[in-house]
Parts: C-alpha cells; structure tokens; sequence
C-alpha cells in the first residue's frame, strides 16, 4: 500500500541503514589486537551484544550515564567469561572502541539502492541515539551523509527516543509537517513506538525477525520499503 502523502522520511542510523552488529565486530577485533586480549572474539560478541542492548535501554531511560554504559558493558562481558582484565585496559577498550567504530562501514543491503531510490521523491533526514562524535563520522566515512537533510542526535536534544522531545526536535528543524513525514527504524520500543506516539507514523525494519503488533507496518528488507514508498 502506497502512502502518497509523505513528503519527509526520518531513518534511525544504527541497526537500520548501518550495520552495526557487522562494524562492531569487526573494531573489536582490530582493538583485541591493539591490546593484546587473547579472547575468542565470537564467544566474546555472544556475551557482549546481548549486555550491549540491555545497557543502551538503560541508557535511553535515563538510568545510566555515556561513562558507564562504555564501561560496564565491557567489564560485564569479560567478568562472564571470566578473563581477567584490569579497569585501566577497560578504559583503553573504551576509548579504543569509539576510535575505530568508524573505520568500518558496513552498510545493509540494499541501503544505498533504496537511498537512491527515495533521494529524489523525498527530503530525507536521521534521527539517532548514538553519540554524536560518532555519529557523523559513520554518515561521512560511508558516504552516505549526502542523502540526509537534517540529522537529530539525542545528545544535541538532551533525550533520547522515545522520548517525544526527540521527534519533535526533528519534526522542527526538518521544517516537517508530522502529517506529512514516516518514521523507519529498527527498535520497536524507541523508534516506533516513540514516533506513533507523537503521531509520527512508523514503519519497522524488522530484520531481528521479532514478533510486530498487529496494524504495525514492517519491512524485512530495506528494499521492501519500495512497497509503501
């Protein structure tokens, strides 16, 4: 179903148009060798990624600090796999980590295609919850910074999705009519419902394969969004 009244697509960044999961594997295994950590890099991600969402949903709700959220989600992952690493290396990972995120660019498929596709029709824009000395760096080294009008980072705004202040700011500095302007985005809680929840409509990118309300609008695959738009 064509939605022919949309003038204004706002995309989240990480886990929607760039593939965070793939980078972040890999600047892990760049900063393990930096710092001499002898660990199986996939048992390490299988532990970390899990306590990685868990920490930024925390983080969204305002319940931990940037500081901690870098801190234990490391600290945490390697007391599981019980390797000994001391607070001081953690803090090297750390700042190692945001150094390197961006020399990887990994984007997913049929993310530059689809970009191409909308680029003319639509004045497109981000809205992201990432930090923000980190987040242009990934729109600027993939080369994909052109597409986007406007980008909103939860920091500039001091919330993050989905609290409606974050929307609004963008809906605000795009120029946007929200009657007029979608929502895509990968996390249910934060993109899309946040965005239905200021009216904002909302489209998931549901590439984790979960479960999707019912009336909810869904895409697997980036390219699919040929079908709405």
């Amino acid at each position: 179903m064509k939605l022919n009244n949309v003038s204004h697509i706002f995309f989240d960044l990480d886990h929607t148009l760039w593939d965070f999961d793939k980078n972040s594997g890999l600047t892990f295994e760049k900063i393990f060798q930096i710092n001499n950590i002898d660990v199986d890099l996939n048992a390490f991600l299988s532990v970390y990624e899990p306590i990685n969402l868990n920490y930024w949903k925390l983080y969204r709700e305002e319940k931990i600090d940037k500081a901690s959220l870098r801190y234990k989600r490391l600290s945490d992952t390697f007391a599981i796999l019980d390797y000994d690493v001391k607070s001081r290396v953690i803090n090297k990972l750390s700042d190692d980590y945001i150094a390197y995120l961006c020399t990887f660019n990994h984007l997913f498929d049929g993310t530059i295609e689809i970009l191409n596709y909308l680029a003319p029709k639509y004045q497109l824009h981000i809205i992201t919850n990432g930090f923000k000395e980190v987040q242009q760096g990934k729109l600027n080294n993939a080369n994909i910074d052109h597409y986007f009008k406007t980008v909103t980072n939860s920091e500039m705004v001091g919330v993050k999705k989905p609290n409606p202040k974050i929307f609004n700011h963008a809906l605000s500095l795009a120029k946007a009519d929200i009657s007029q302007s979608i929502m895509i985005g990968d996390n249910f809680e934060a993109d899309v419902l946040g965005a239905l929840d200021v009216g904002l409509d909302a489209i998931c990118f549901n590439y984790h394969k979960t479960e999707v309300g019912n009336g909810i609008k869904f895409v697997d695959n980036l390219l699919d969004l040929k079908h709405y738009l």
